[in-house]
């Protein structure tokens, strides 16, 4: 029998077989050679290219167009991940709000960001006319719009490796890079259509899929309802999986929509779909994200890479003869000033190096590039060399650029870990004390005079300044990584200063306290965390009721006995069980966080590098724990 209800058995899976091979040994094979700050598309891209020259090459026409059509929604749910990582808050939050002057100007990511990418725009329009005189380009308009993009892709993860993306630094150039991003896709889309349909009433259709995007927000917003919010969260973990089918109808919508406007925006659409499901899903759409993430980086994505390099066409080069080279080269070498230029507007902020090495970081471009060059050969307006080059290149600057950025702009590594605390509060002073006991550094910033000279007098590391002035973290040494604790004893100011870390500074590790319903809205609004004072009371109060005798031993030992998070770094202890490991008898691990998994430790629990393990001991315990977890 050779079908079941119709289905054929005689597909070839061959093909398939040899490209999810590729996309799982590719990270392997970097991990074991310690290759890992490579962008492993890169490898993806490469290793494509070897396997369609050597291995798949002959496989049949429909075995491609079946690898083809996965590679393709791999794309597009590459569009669709690039606009769910857009943060709409953060572009909601830069947006001017006081009378514009040349110094609010110059600290305003989102209005820095369209300027940059004005001035890329220009010089890349510039330098392709330049390059007209070397190689015949058919359109001197659609290829100066494939050099403005850039690859957030590339440019996160440098810059969350650094520790950069918090800051005002950092979120400068990630929110450049996504507005080039948007305003590249949306250009692309309408110069594809024109160019395909001319220029004809029917370019306002693309306006469609601008209206469906609000149509579905404003639809979205209407069903935020509990009774759909139960439903859902119900079915969200069940063989249902009700919020990836609905992500999935979701991209579906905007996919069908853009092909009924014109193919040359489905592109735009899988990313609209992504932007609006960012939206909505805020800070609770870390799980949907892992299982999207799954099903995206962990097939599709890897195929549409690797297809790349199966089809990339390294003999389309020589319709430049002896032009390759000088070509190449010009390009090349565009394709970084295009970037580099407009990044002095950085530099009254944050001097010359950091500008300088953040346009050669812009530069790095990889998906959004291969897709409008791809669009552009469809459409006939660039040369299959030409998109030979395109491809090469993008991959050229994915390796340059970090290195670049890395080398001009090295890591401060001076700077320690610290909680900052505004305030100086007899709150403020008891943290300070139990942060200290614990081996943690910590300031206190107060803007009364006799309270910190007070502070000074017993020996607190403390400064005399005002937590709303914005250059008062920049003399306390602000890095990502520091908590600020905000507590003047204040409601008002509290919020005020919280608004000056989160929107002006773009800081992101913040608490502070609420004592109003009110008030807890707002800081929750800005991404606070925040202790609610009254609820604290009262779980205070219902632990004295319920469970006495477990709270006085609590509070009463707490000078002896404290809980602290370990990661593990030892190697010598990774695939080891709990129970071979001879931790000290005063010592007792509560719980090991591993990724987004938590689970209560016992005998026969592994340890593995990355965990990070909750313990509970005394000093000389907890010691001894770090040292044989960590070392």
């Amino acid at each position: 029998m050779d079908t079941i209800l119709n289905i054929a058995f005689d597909f070839e899976y061959f093909p398939l077989l040899i490209v999810v091979g590729v996309a799982w040994a590719v990270p392997m094979l970097m991990t074991a050679l310690r290759l890992q700050k490579l962008p492993t598309v890169i490898m993806e891209i490469i290793a494509g290219y070897l396997i369609g020259h050597f291995i798949i090459g002959f496989a049949s026409d429909e075995s491609i167009r079946i690898l083809d059509f996965l590679a393709l929604t791999g794309f597009i749910f590459l569009m669709f991940l690039s606009g769910l990582e857009i943060d709409v808050d953060q572009i909601i939050f830069s947006l001017p709000r006081r009378r514009l002057t040349w110094q609010r100007f110059q600290r305003n990511p989102f209005l820095v960001g369209i300027t940059y990418f004005l001035i890329t725009l220009f010089l890349s329009f510039l330098g392709t006319l330049v390059l007209s005189t070397l190689i015949d380009i058919n359109n001197v308009w659609y290829f100066s719009i494939i050099m403005v993009t850039t690859s957030v892709g590339i440019i996160f993860p440098v810059l969350k490796n650094r520790g950069e993306t918090s800051t005002n630094y950092g979120q400068m150039m990630i929110l450049a890079a996504a507005i080039a991003d948007i305003v590249s896709i949306i250009l692309f889309s309408f110069s594809s259509f024109i160019i395909r349909n001319g220029f004809q009433p029917e370019v306002l259709y693309i306006v469609g899929i601008f209206f469906i995007f609000y149509l579905a927000y404003y639809i979205g917003k209407k069903l935020n309802i509990m009774l759909f919010r139960r439903i859902s969260f119900q079915l969200a973990h069940a063989a249902s999986q009700i919020s990836i089918r609905g992500t999935l109808l979701l991209i579906l919508i905007f996919i069908v929509a853009s092909q009924f406007i014109g193919e040359e925006i489905i592109l735009l659409g899988a990313f609209l779909g992504g932007l609006l499901l960012s939206m909505f899903l805020h800070k609770d759409r870390s799980l949907l994200i892992i299982k999207l993430d799954g099903m995206g980086f962990g097939f599709f994505i890897p195929v549409f890479f690797i297809m790349v390099g199966v089809e990339f066409d390294e003999k389309s080069l020589l319709e430049f003869d002896a032009n390759l080279i000088p070509f190449l080269g010009g390009l090349l070498l565009l394709m970084f000033l295009v970037k580099v230029f407009p990044s002095f507007l950085w530099v009254k902020l944050f001097g010359w190096r950091k500008a300088i090495s953040g346009g050669f970081l812009m530069a790095s471009r990889l998906s959004l590039i291969i897709a409008a060059s791809a669009i552009g050969l469809e459409l006939g307006v660039i040369t299959p060399g030409v998109n030979a080059s395109f491809v090469l290149l993008a991959v050229i600057t994915c390796l340059l650029s970090p290195v670049l950025y890395n080398n001009l702009n090295p890591v401060n590594k001076s700077s320690g870990e610290k909680t900052i605390i505004i305030g100086g509060s007899s709150t403020g002073v008891l943290l300070m004390r139990r942060l200290t006991m614990h081996g943690k550094r910590a300031i206190i910033v107060d803007h009364d005079k006799k309270r910190y000279e007070d502070l000074k007098a017993k020996g607190f590391p403390s400064l005399l300044g005002d937590g709303l002035d914005a250059e008062l973290y920049a003399e306390v040494g602000l890095q990502p990584d520091n908590y600020v604790v905000v507590e003047t004893g204040s409601d008002e100011l509290n919020l005020e200063i919280c608004k000056l870390l989160r929107q002006d500074l773009h800081h992101e590790k913040i608490i502070s306290k609420s004592g109003s319903f009110s008030l807890v809205r707002k800081l929750e609004s800005l991404e606070v965390e925040i202790i609610d004072s009254t609820r604290v009371l009262a779980s205070t109060i219902e632990s004295l009721i319920l469970r006495p005798s477990t709270y006085h031993a609590l509070i009463g030992s707490f000078e002896n006995y404290y809980i602290q998070d370990i990661q593990v770094t030892g190697r010598q202890i990774n695939g080891l069980q709990v129970k071979d490991i001879a931790f000290h008898h005063d010592c007792t691990l509560v719980l090991i966080n591993r990724g987004n998994d938590k689970f209560i430790p016992h005998g026969d629990s592994y340890i593995r590098l990355g965990d990070v393990i909750t313990v509970f001991g005394n000093d000389s315990s907890i010691d001894d724990a770090k040292e044989k977890l960590s070392n």
